[in-house]
């Protein structure tokens, strides 16, 4: 048992730095266009799972998945999310946003919370409905004060967020779902990769050996976490895997700030310390919650 949550702990922490890391990664091809970075993310992605599923045998999952019939829209929903929320992820890396890229992240655990209220009927308590008002209060004075809405971060939040109830109601697991997304992405991704090889525009080829071993490498550093995560999520408790998930945000916000010296002034500052406080309520809900059933439990 010991050994089983060391194992979950290293590959959940793996998940999440590599995810934190990513602006690096992304950051490097800043000389392509965001919409073809993310055709090759897809494509490459499609190709890697392939090889995956393969070596896993976990083709009659994607099977599955795919001959439900109320799964398929849903796929076709969770595609059109990823793809989105891959998009606004690379283009804001590329265009200098990735302390607001972070400030998604560190809403989404809230969002999913308000929409598993909306859409599923989950009971809202006291204190998620505090957290949820403290990072509306973080959002609404930054708008106030700079007079611009963060639609990079709510974009972020939203599009996972919903991503993720798709994903909970179609009850997949990760990786067969990932592949049949990608599968479903792929003619798209492929053809227009295709149509600026006809048109001379391709990235491949013009920025040098590093760049396009980075292209090629995109489904690897999309799958490979994905894969931790899996194995981190077998071996570890939810609510431990909950705290794991701000690893990514914090890391992206450090690399901002401290990397690519992004601006973090005070609007910033109070806007991120609301979201803390959100987070924070959120947390302490979570582990009094689990204390209690652990409690009724014994």
């Amino acid at each position: 048992m010991i050994n089983n949550t060391r194992k979950g702990l290293i590959y959940a922490a793996s998940a999440f730095i590599m995810w934190g890391m990513l602006p690096i990664y992304w950051k490097t091809l800043t000389g392509i266009p965001p919409l073809e970075i993310l055709c090759h993310r897809i494509v490459w992605s499609f190709l890697f799972l392939t090889v995956v599923i393969s070596a896993k045998k976990k083709w009659m999952e994607v099977i599955t998945a795919v001959r439900d019939k109320k799964g398929k829209y849903l796929l076709i929903a969770s595609s059109s999310l990823i793809g989105i929320n891959w998009y606004v992820f690379i283009w804001s890396i590329n265009n200098n946003h990735v302390v607001e890229a972070s400030l998604g992240y560190y809403i989404n655990p809230l969002v999913n919370v308000l929409l598993g209220f909306i859409f599923m009927n989950d009971k809202l308590n006291k204190m998620q409905g505090a957290a949820i008002a403290c990072a509306f209060a973080g959002v609404m004075y930054s708008v106030i004060d700079l007079g611009k809405f963060p639609y990079i971060a709510i974009t972020l939040a939203i599009s996972f967020g919903l991503y993720g109830l798709v994903r909970k109601v179609m009850k997949v697991e990760s990786l067969p779902g990932l592949f049949v997304e990608t599968a479903v992405l792929t003619p798209i991704a492929g053809g227009y990769l295709l149509w600026r090889v006809f048109q001379g525009t391709i990235g491949i080829g013009k920025f040098g050996m590093e760049a396009d071993i980075l292209l090629l490498g995109a489904g690897v550093v999309t799958s490979l976490p994905l894969i931790c995560f899996a194995i981190g999520a077998r071996n570890l408790k939810l609510m431990t895997l909950g705290m794991f998930q701000y690893i990514s945000p914090t890391l992206m916000l450090l690399l901002g700030i401290f990397m690519y010296d992004e601006p973090f002034n005070q609007t910033r500052l109070v806007t991120f310390c609301f979201i803390w406080i959100g987070i924070a309520i959120y947390i302490f809900d979570s582990v009094y919650k689990h204390r209690k059933q652990t409690k009724g439990i014994s």
